[in-house]
């Protein structure tokens, strides 16, 4: 299984990119492809901007999605929404594709140093998302980052683990 991997951010010390990393050492079997979104730096989507064509990065991000079999992300929540750099590789790409995810299975996560742990970002995915070709088998929203996670053991919190672990196992059977 090919699994293409990302944050939703583009910060150097993105808590969520760290989510996926814990996350994907479930998957070690796999064919595991984590991407960085600073490598699909783009400009601001426009319509003037799009009628002078599409930028490669915006078809590079697409390719990755077709060439994998399913999709573990982690979105950062910015003022109760997407970062505005996912949004911006997001924009482009659905000009191109309006499946941007184009049926992949996809593990959906958030995290924030916050109680809700990422939930306004995370609700308006799940609501937001299959629009555009995702096919959410699973989310996982870890609430006071900081708290219940420790960047060498991952999450931290037993609860925390099992209801993660759990959902890693279904996603793996779907």
């Amino acid at each position: 299984m090919k699994i293409l991997a990302f944050a939703g951010s583009t910060s150097s010390t993105s808590i969520n990119r760290e989510l996926v990393k814990f996350v994907l050492k479930s998957f070690q079997e796999n064919e595991i492809n984590l991407i960085d979104l600073n490598d699909y730096s783009m400009p601001v989507f426009s319509v003037d901007l799009e009628k002078k064509g599409f930028p490669e990065e915006a078809h590079q991000f697409l390719q990755q999605i077709e060439d994998c079999d399913v999709i573990i992300c982690s979105l950062a929540e910015h003022n109760r929404s997407y970062a505005a750099a996912f949004k911006n590789i997001f924009d482009w790409a659905s000009r191109i594709n309006v499946k941007v995810f184009q049926d992949k299975p996809m593990f959906l996560m958030s995290t924030s140093p916050g109680g809700y742990g990422g939930g306004n970002v995370m609700n308006e995915a799940k609501k937001f998302f299959p629009n555009f070709g995702a096919d959410i088998k699973e989310t996982y929203s870890l609430p006071k980052f900081y708290e219940n996670f420790d960047l060498e053991s991952g999450v931290i919190n037993p609860e925390m683990l099992q209801e993660l672990n759990d959902k890693i196992k279904l996603f793996k059977t779907r």
